[in-house]
């Protein structure tokens, strides 16, 4: 097996600028590419990282020159049972490869978040959930085994049933317990690769946020669109999507289409995410889909990975990035947390594209994992400095004040103090932390912002 590190008479990786998908922080580090992943005796404190579609600082390193493991390069199929979907693989293989080679073969991913451009270790350090959490939780539900490389150079397997605890401050651990090398996880049988799409315009949160709840005892996958720059009676009115699996006999004579190749050539313009051009394009995109019912069948990729189509597409927030927030609330506080987040956006003058809205299911037992039972909303704002920042502590605090937390995949600004009064078992996490990793060997700008690791 190949080292993780050079030998000691190698010259270090040179430095390039490492950033999540948001482009906020950017911090300059020393990128391994390895083949395999191992680890030397002694060897210095680094991050892990994925594809890089973390949104702020978990894939970040802790310090500039910091080292960092990307795990793109050990991507290998171990194995694979046919009769049961158990997929064993290596922690650098992408959801974008796994949907290659197992769709023509009747199974997908039991879990997938918004994009394919995400590893198998990522999805089980974020632990990643999607429109289907109300029905099926959260990506480790479907993790048999992860073999991890723990601080002291030692492969631990852990699972549901072994290493227990390091397993549950694994899933979700944002990569902060030992370098994830392998998993083994269970993929979903599919008739065909075609889905059954319904979407309708909804009035009002209220409206939409019943529709979620009813749409979820019979569909798959839930999801809705909010146009947050809607004012007045139109505050909260979104449009409601609802898809699953469809029969050979659905998907009829219905072929693939090749991929797009659009690419987004270039940071835009800060001009073009004004709040009046913002206002505007969701307004239309409102107004066009109408209170209709749709129902047609449309690919997988066009129903989960919409933005995948265009590459780069986070270039369209111009040079100084974005911020993504999700937030999650329970779902016995009602619609009044997310009406009370809207309201702040409005009162900033906020804008934003993307205001998706969805409905989670019951969390798991995972120590850190987002999701609960409730309402999850997600937002992308410009990142202006200070204000943006100003702005998402206000809508922690609403967050905090309803018992509800924030994606720590998508987190860049969360206080410590705020983070803490979100997490109600991070202490438990904590000592299992303490206790595999005393020397905190494995830390990012994240771990180093919210839970003060030395840089």
């Amino acid at each position: 097996m190949a080292r993780l590190m050079p030998p000691s008479d190698a010259p270090p990786p040179p430095l390039e600028p490492v950033a999540g998908w948001g482009r906020h922080p950017i911090v300059p580090g020393r990128v391994e590419r390895p083949e395999h992943l191992a680890l030397p005796p002694g060897f210095e404190p680094l991050v892990a990282r994925g594809l890089g579609r973390a949104y702020g600082d978990a894939a970040v390193p802790a310090r500039p020159g910091g080292r960092v493991v990307e795990s793109t390069r050990a991507d290998r199929i171990r194995s694979f049972d046919p009769a049961t979907g158990r997929l064993h693989c290596e922690a650098g293989l992408s959801l974008a490869e796994i949907l290659r080679v197992f769709v023509p073969r009747g199974w997908f991913p039991p879990v997938t978040p918004g994009t394919r451009f995400v590893t198998v270790g990522a999805c089980v350090a974020c632990d990643v959930h999607g429109k289907n959490h109300h029905r099926d939780g959260s990506f480790g539900n479907f993790v048999e085994r992860i073999t991890l490389l723990t601080a002291d150079g030692r492969l631990v397997q852990c699972g549901p049933a072994r290493e227990r605890e390091l397993f549950l401050a694994t899933v979700g651990g944002m990569g902060l317990t030992g370098l994830i090398v392998e998993v083994v996880l269970h993929l979903r049988r599919i008739e065909t690769p075609w889905i059954v799409l319904e979407t309708q315009g909804m009035a009002s949160l209220e409206v939409l946020l019943e529709g979620l709840r009813l749409s979820a005892a019979h569909w798959p996958y839930t999801v809705g669109w909010i146009d947050c720059l809607a004012r007045g009676r139109h505050v909260g009115r979104g449009i409601l999507m609802r898809g699953r699996h469809a029969t050979a006999a659905e998907a009829g004579a219905h072929r693939a289409r090749r991929p797009s190749r659009l690419r987004v050539p270039f940071d835009a313009p800060e001009w073009l995410l004004n709040p009046l051009f913002m206002r505007w394009f969701n307004g239309v995109y409102a107004w066009t889909h109408g209170r209709t019912l749709r129902r047609r069948v449309v690919s997988y990729d066009r129903f989960f990975y919409p933005l995948d189509a265009i590459a780069d597409w986070n270039r369209l927030y111009g040079p100084r990035g974005f911020l993504q927030y999700q937030c999650v609330v329970p779902r016995g506080a009602g619609s009044r947390p997310v009406l009370a987040l809207l309201e702040r956006l409005a009162a900033a003058g906020a804008a934003s594209f993307l205001a998706v809205i969805k409905d989670c299911g019951p969390g798991s037992d995972a120590y850190l994992s987002f999701p609960l039972e409730g309402t999850t909303l997600a937002l992308d704002l410009p990142y202006r400095g200070a204000p943006t920042e100003s702005l998402l502590h206000d809508l922690n605090g609403i967050v905090i004040e309803h018992g509800g937390r924030v994606y720590l995949a998508k987190d860049a600004i969360t206080r410590p103090d705020d983070f803490a009064r979100m997490m109600p078992r991070l202490r438990e996490w904590q000592a299992v932390r303490d206790r595999w990793d005393p020397a905190r060997r494995f830390r990012s700008g994240l771990s180093v912002r919210l839970l003060g690791d030395p840089a």
